[in-house]
């Protein structure tokens, strides 16, 4: 019989486990819990910040989405957040893609993310425009940190065909969604800023918004973070696109956020550097804090209350 104190702790969602024996094992007496890319947590909450507290405002849906990936040829999950109202009325929403990081899952964003209660207060309180929020799996394959470039950069090939040729068809198929460029954002953290940069450059017609989280360009600094070992492949690969003035018409936000004690801040940096040599107009926020949910949470608070006005 053993106890532990800790605190005091940031008000937020918190992942644990126990560890026995080497073995991480679930709070059998939680039934809170958060999926990762390898193993599940139990979850614990920490009330105390007013934009992601469950309160007594319309709520929104979350789903678990099955659809079957032509591009990978099998079946795949993702979660989809639908606004307050959303089932009883034939009203288009705008669309909001919103990625993971790499040891998370499509269940991350909904769980330890809070996102639905975050979105649920900020329409609420009329901060930002009620909108369908996609949360897909961005893992096609095994991943471990620091894996060779050619894995790496297959599964991520791998994760944009099946954004392109599968997800996005699905929701613009299934779901009442404004289509175009002016009602549609995408948005990721860390790895998931990664993909956003590998969807969204090559496609800046399809997107008026995009943010990117504790990210940037893998390797754009000459470290092999990820498995990339240099940003000018990835630079070179988009020029056309990045030096097409047609194509930043209708761009409404490019938003960056780093924390100031992140590992990928000379990441997000250099990143941006590059993207304004291109003449983008890029808003950057540095944050406290580092790599950490406590300030995704916060990203995404600012970065949706941006979107679609």
């Amino acid at each position: 019989v053993w106890e532990v104190t800790v605190g005091p702790i940031e008000p937020g969602a918190y992942r644990y486990n126990f560890n026995i024996d080497g073995v991480p094992v679930l709070d059998s007496r939680n039934s809170d819990i958060s999926e990762s890319n390898m193993n599940a947590w139990s979850l614990v909450y920490i009330p105390g910040k007013d934009y992601m507290e469950t309160k007594d405002v319309p709520h929104g849906s979350i789903s678990e989405v099955t659809y079957f990936s032509k591009s990978l040829n099998r079946f795949r999950r993702m979660h989809v957040y639908t606004p307050p109202g959303y089932e009883k009325n034939n009203v288009n929403y705008p669309v909001f893609y919103l990625l993971h990081g790499a040891f998370d899952c499509d269940d991350s964003w909904s769980t330890v993310g809070r996102a639905e209660f975050i979105l649920d207060n900020l329409i609420a309180d009329k901060k930002a425009l009620p909108m369908i929020v996609v949360m897909p799996a961005g893992h096609t394959g095994p991943f471990r940190f620091g894996m060779p470039r050619d894995t790496s950069q297959k599964n991520v090939d791998k994760f944009v065909e099946d954004f392109i040729n599968d997800i996005k068809p699905y929701i613009e198929k299934n779901y009442h969604i404004l289509t175009g460029k002016e009602n549609t954002a995408i948005a990721g953290l860390s790895m998931g800023g990664g993909q956003t940069l590998d969807i969204a450059i090559p496609h800046l017609d399809e997107y008026a918004y995009f943010g990117v989280f504790s990210s940037g360009i893998f390797g754009i600094t000459g470290n092999n973070l990820f498995g990339s070992n240099s940003g000018l492949p990835w630079e070179s690969r988009n020029k056309k696109t990045l030096d097409d003035p047609k194509l930043k018409e209708g761009l409404k936000l490019v938003w960056f956020a780093t924390g100031k004690d992140d590992f990928l801040l000379e990441t997000s940096l250099a990143t941006i550097k590059m993207l304004k040599n291109h003449g983008f107009n890029v808003i950057f926020k540095e944050s406290s804090g580092g790599h950490t949910w406590n300030n995704w949470r916060d990203y995404l608070l600012e970065f949706a209350q941006q979107l679609f006005k």
